[in-house]
């Protein structure tokens, strides 16, 4: 059984490690840099971006992450954790950060803040409609060298919402927030 370790800072934690565990995995959380021994892939949750990129300096975890991230191991970033994950952000605090594991720009809140959230089913490569929940979803606005596995067009034409590169994957919406795991699922297969 594989073990996802869950970026337990801020954020989604709790339906992450149910999503994980409803899929097979198993699952422990991470606050410091030992809780990274023996996992074999990372969840980085949706939230507030700022607060958890704050929050790794704070708990010793950015340079080991950056580290642990440039030697292949696995991560799954959904909504913050996208953009905690991506080369450039718009609309960040000037001293926002990011690892740059995927050559991707996002937007924070791209879809409309917090009363613009909606539903939408997305169409997902290998696995057919999945239910996608934006709740002040990053937009990514331009992209590079990744795979985009769904895109979703908001009515001003499709931009993705499901990018990997390499053992990198970044999610615009938050499938923890659903009954279907098969976005967990896929991430976890692919390790």
């Amino acid at each position: 059984m594989k073990s996802i370790g869950v970026l337990a800072l801020q954020g989604d934690v709790r339906e992450h490690v149910a999503t994980l565990r409803r899929v097979g995995a198993n699952v422990s959380e991470i606050r410091r840099p030992s809780d990274l021994a023996g996992i074999a892939g990372v969840v980085i949750p949706g939230g507030e971006s700022t607060t958890i990129a704050h929050l790794l300096v704070s708990s010793g975890l950015r340079e080991e992450l950056a580290s642990a991230f440039a030697d292949g191991l696995p991560v799954f970033g959904t909504c913050a954790g996208l953009i905690v994950l991506s080369n450039t952000i718009v609309d960040g605090r000037v001293d926002q950060w990011s690892f740059g594991a995927l050559d991707v720009t996002v937007q924070r809140n791209g879809y409309g803040r917090q009363i613009a959230s909606f539903e939408a089913l997305v169409s997902v490569v290998g696995l057919g409609e999945v239910p996608g929940v934006f709740i002040r979803a990053p937009r990514i606005t331009a992209w590079g060298d990744v795979e985009v596995l769904a895109s979703y067009d908001h009515g001003d034409g499709a931009h993705p919402v499901l990018v990997r590169k390499d053992s990198a994957w970044g999610c615009s919406f938050h499938p923890e927030l659903t009954t279907d795991g098969r976005v967990h699922e896929l991430f976890v297969n692919s390790i």
